[in-house]
């Protein structure tokens, strides 16, 4: 079942949203050498509980922190530590979600640490674009697949590969409703977009091959060749017309 958002429960979200977009600018801020991923987690829950929320990932599932940080080729779902030291040339993936309200918010980027790789810059910047590529499609009538067509053809044009493993959602009352969003797909298949849906709209784009292996922590996703891996994400709400970026702050998106 998808849930249809009526106009107060959007304005609940786009509250819920914001937040975590600040929360992620935070996280963002503090990337440096020698900060751990631990301190990341740490400033992440601080900054979504001293608003009055509770970080959303903090327990799902038995996950241990309030963000997910997880660097070079690593891809998703990484356990922060107090012993995971950040170092220049790193690319720092953070992905925070923050529930107030009834509602959730949710997002994620990566963030260069220091001087990176002129592959690890173009990785980066070609996730966040295929993103943006993605919700071109994010309106009301399009299929899911189109979304997730446009954001494969992007990415594959520059040299890389879309996770397959692992997809975008919905997101609302819950942290995973439906539908899946997948990143990659042909078009015009899929269920068809209605305004009042509002989805976490996230590529995850390896540098090589799309195989990944989940470590034995049971969370942390690698890149199976070890290449780098970046992720991008924002919660889109569809529109009459243009889709609305609601991880966003006073209108500027990470």
């Amino acid at each position: 079942m998808i849930n249809i958002k009526s106009e107060h429960e959007l304005a609940l979200m786009r509250t819920a949203c914001r937040l975590t977009a600040v929360a992620r600018k935070a996280a963002a801020d503090a990337v440096r050498p020698g900060v751990t991923t631990g301190e990341i987690d740490r400033i992440v829950r601080k900054t979504i509980e001293d608003a009055g929320a509770t970080p959303s990932f903090l327990g799902y599932g038995g996950f241990p922190g309030s963000a997910c940080v997880s660097i070079n080729d690593e891809v998703i779902h990484g356990i922060p530590s107090p012993k995971r030291v950040i170092h220049e040339g790193d690319i720092v993936k953070v992905d925070v979600g923050a529930y107030i309200g009834g509602f959730h918010g949710d997002c994620a980027a990566t963030i260069p640490c220091g001087e990176v790789s002129e592959e690890a810059k173009k990785l980066i910047e070609v996730t966040r674009q295929s993103f943006y590529e993605g919700i071109r499609y994010a309106r009301e009538g399009c299929r899911i697949s189109d979304i997730s067509s446009a954001v494969q053809a992007y990415v594959e044009a520059h040299g890389f590969s879309v996770v397959r493993s692992y997809v975008g959602h919905g997101v609302g009352a819950a942290l995973h409703e439906s539908p899946e969003i997948p990143n990659f797909g042909r078009p015009g298949h899929g269920v068809r977009l209605q305004r009042g849906m509002t989805l976490a709209i996230e590529p995850m784009v390896n540098a090589g091959v799309y195989d990944v292996k989940v470590l034995p922590d049971g969370w942390t996703v690698k890149t199976r060749d070890g290449r780098l891996s970046a992720h991008y994400e924002n919660t889109v709400a569809i529109t009459d017309g243009e889709p609305e970026i609601l991880t966003n702050i006073d209108g500027e998106v990470l």
